[in-house]
């Protein structure tokens, strides 16, 4: 029973002692300001931004000559031919089913584009985040924001993982 004691004693101390050294190789990192801040000075919104800029003009003609006509037809309706007010009925109803498609497509390709540029940002940020760890020797980085209490002996890495991406 002692020995058991002494063991069990024992690898309780083991155990406080690989604890405190782990704690020791941890640090934390604020990825959420990381992307932010990577993601402003790249640019990567205006790339995007001028990359649909055509479709977008084009998106919002359409919808100023769908409300045009519309507005015409509501203004003008009540005095039209029947047949003619039938007509304008008709291609206001292609003309917006024309637009949502478009518009439609149009945000299906933004988003896609924006998680395309988001997973480049993110493994560039990520290879920062193991290449500032490898040099510093830290086993553990945690994001910040994930984590609920760090202590004064936790070090904050953000500072130099965003000198490592720029």
């Amino acid at each position: 029973m002692k020995k058991w004691l002494v063991a069990a004693g024992l690898g309780i101390a083991m155990v406080a002692s690989a604890g405190a050294q782990a704690a020791s190789s941890i640090a934390v990192v604020n990825m959420g300001n990381l992307f932010q801040q990577v993601a402003q000075s790249t640019g990567v919104s205006k790339t995007l931004e001028n990359e649909f800029k055509g479709r977008a003009g084009e998106l919002q003609g359409m919808e100023n000559d769908l409300q045009s006509k519309m507005q015409r037809l509501q203004r003008d309706g009540s005095t039209m031919k029947a047949s003619d007010r039938s007509k304008m009925e008709k291609d206001v109803m292609a003309q917006r089913q024309a637009f949502s498609e478009k518009a439609q497509a149009f945000e299906q390709d933004r988003n896609r584009r924006s998680n395309e540029e988001r997973g480049k940002l993110v493994t560039r940020i990520q290879a920062a985040v193991k290449k500032v760890a490898d040099d510093k020797g830290y086993d553990v980085v945690l994001d910040a924001n994930t984590v609920a209490y760090s202590g004064n002996d936790v070090k904050d890495i953000t500072a130099d993982v965003l000198k490592q991406v720029k």
